[in-house]
């Protein structure tokens, strides 16, 4: 699963095979940044996408397994995204210019279709790649202020804090908060590490708030 650069594809090794899924809310993307300029035919297309999200939010609300959520998106889906048909429409018909924006947003959609839609065909392929987009942009951002540590012990440190902070964002937990609750138990921190980690020290917390029966 990637956008549709053609770097992020690895090369094919002997007995190999790849099996290509594409980011849709790239290719969404490409409409929101034209829609000031077309609105009619933007709305129809972001609609359209909508729904299939919809559905995929259904999908996980259910509790679909694998299966059932290929199923689903085959039934329901699918026939959204009969959109291919139109989006080949607006240049047969000549009611979008080729280099416009919208133009540039329709081309590709039309030329990602097959990696964009894996999802109707794999178990398990996902609409986007927004999950690890939103990981790596944590990791990109943190180079960009690593630019200005002055020293390599800065930088080790920055380090810590950085995967620190997005380890408890995954956790559910305020990484501020937690990182005090380390300070003020430091010592049963050195005594019990795996009970002070972020998706289980409140529970360490609440233990340690409970009176002991005498």
């Amino acid at each position: 699963m990637c956008d549709a650069l053609s770097r992020n594809t690895p090369k094919l090794t002997d007995g190999a095979e790849i099996l290509l899924a594409n980011c849709l809310a790239h290719g969404r993307r490409q409409f929101v940044e034209v829609a000031a300029n077309f609105p009619e035919p933007c709305r129809y297309v972001l609609e359209t996408l909508g729904e299939v999200y919809k559905y995929d939010a259904e999908a996980r609300f259910r509790n679909l397994s694998p299966i059932e959520r290929l199923a689903f998106h085959q039934q329901h889906s699918a026939p959204l995204l009969k959109l291919y048909d139109w989006l080949e429409a607006q240049f047969a018909l000549k009611q979008v210019e080729p280099n416009s924006g919208l133009g540039k947003a329709i081309t590709y959609l039309l030329r990602h279709w097959k990696g964009l839609t894996t999802f109707l065909r794999q178990v398990d392929a996902p609409l986007d790649n927004n999950v690890c987009e939103r990981a790596l942009k944590r990791a990109v951002l943190h180079r960009k202020n690593a630019l200005f540590y002055r020293t390599l012990h800065g930088a080790e440190a920055g380090d810590l804090f950085m995967s620190l902070i997005h380890t408890c964002e995954l956790a559910g937990a305020n990484p501020f908060d937690y990182l005090t609750e380390l300070q003020r138990h430091a010592r049963e921190l050195a005594g019990n590490p795996s009970a002070w980690m972020p998706w289980n020290y409140r529970e360490t917390l609440a233990r340690l708030a409970t009176p002991t029966a005498a």
